[in-house]
């Protein structure tokens, strides 16, 4: 069931914490001489978006704030950042388009095959006038700021199958093909909408899978493929590029008002900043796996994105998954691109 903060919800919340900031200053239970900007992910600490935020974003704000980040679910649960931001019990996280869409479906748009084409077009599409009626909104629902789009990287299709045994140059070219995708509606959907045959399975038992061809292939990133050690068990990478996969730098709204402008616009330059080096960082780090795998012996090659694209985003048009669109702005997002 698609989960809603209710406007009624929302201003209980603000009433109380404006109780509870009468009496004590932003993100801390005890007296001190600045707010605590606590930030809760699952991720670990060595995670790019990890690393930009603590090295850059912490210490732009460190005249007025003190930043403190939470790693691996330790302070809230994985999935439940944003409703810890709107009831008051954490200042920042990073959240997913995902994440976003349980709350506000609208934002599955941005979960979507081909939606974003690179990291360059995320960041146009997040600093475009078509997102200011999605931003407005987290604000309004959710008592959320999104302040800056972190790239998280590209998923492509890894076969254990041999180049000259099967090209994947279209999405024909995966008919029959049994692809190993997340066993959500939305992640099976997409599988069928590349023209494979989805399989879902647990992250876990990809490997085995790959081994004994339960599988023909999976879809990760680049850098999942190596921390899994998938290349061991496959010949090919097609970069399908069929998600560019993002986070948001989610902030509470209550704890931005309670800033002057002058912090408000560090703190907005201090996340974008994080979410440049960040970005940077990832980008760089996918280039060179390319030349790791192909090391490894496996064939990386770029299929056509643009008969890609295509034909997923019209398998799209007419489902389900578009009933909440804005009318046009798939149009507009798209326009943003190459």
């Amino acid at each position: 069931m698609t989960k809603q903060f209710t406007r009624r919800f929302m201003m209980a919340s603000t009433g109380m914490l404006a109780l509870l900031a009468a009496s004590m200053p932003l993100g801390s239970a005890l007296a001190q001489d600045k707010p605590v900007i606590r930030m809760s992910t699952p991720a670990s600490d060595t995670d790019q978006r990890s690393v930009a935020l603590a090295t850059v974003f912490g210490p732009a704000i460190s005249e007025f704030a003190t930043y403190q980040p939470h790693y691996n679910a330790s302070l809230v649960p994985q999935g439940s950042e944003l409703e810890s931001i709107a009831t008051g019990d954490l200042e920042m996280s990073i959240t997913s388009a995902q994440e976003l869409a349980n709350f506000l479906p609208e934002f599955s748009i941005f979960a979507t095959g081909y939606v974003h084409q690179s990291a360059e077009h995320q960041v146009k599409v997040f600093n475009d006038p078509l997102m200011d009626s999605f931003k407005k909104k987290v604000e309004d629902e959710l008592g959320v700021k999104l302040l800056a789009v972190m790239y998280l990287g590209k998923r492509h299709v890894n076969l254990r199958f041999p180049r000259a045994e099967k090209n994947v140059m279209t999405p024909a070219d995966l008919a029959g093909v049994n692809l190993r995708m997340p066993g959500s509606d939305a992640w099976q959907f997409l599988g069928r909408a590349l023209g494979a045959n989805p399989t879902p399975m647990a992250f876990t038992e990809i490997y085995t899978a790959l081994q004994t061809g339960s599988v023909d292939g999976q879809d990760n990133p680049l850098p999942t493929v190596v921390d899994a050690k998938f290349y061991e068990v496959t010949k090919q990478i097609s970069l399908t590029s069929h998600l560019v996969d993002l986070n948001y730098v989610a902030f509470s709204k209550s704890v931005w008002d309670g800033l002057d402008a002058e912090q408000q616009a560090a703190v907005q330059k201090a996340a974008e900043e994080a979410a440049e080096s960040g970005r940077q960082a990832q980008l760089k780090k996918e280039e060179d796996l390319v030349s790791f795998l192909k090391e490894q012996g496996l064939d990386v090659y770029e299929p056509d994105l643009t008969a890609f694209r295509t034909h997923v985003q019209a398998q799209y048009v007419g489902s389900a998954f578009t009933k909440s669109w804005p009318e046009g702005v798939l149009d507009k997002i798209n326009a943003l691109g190459n």
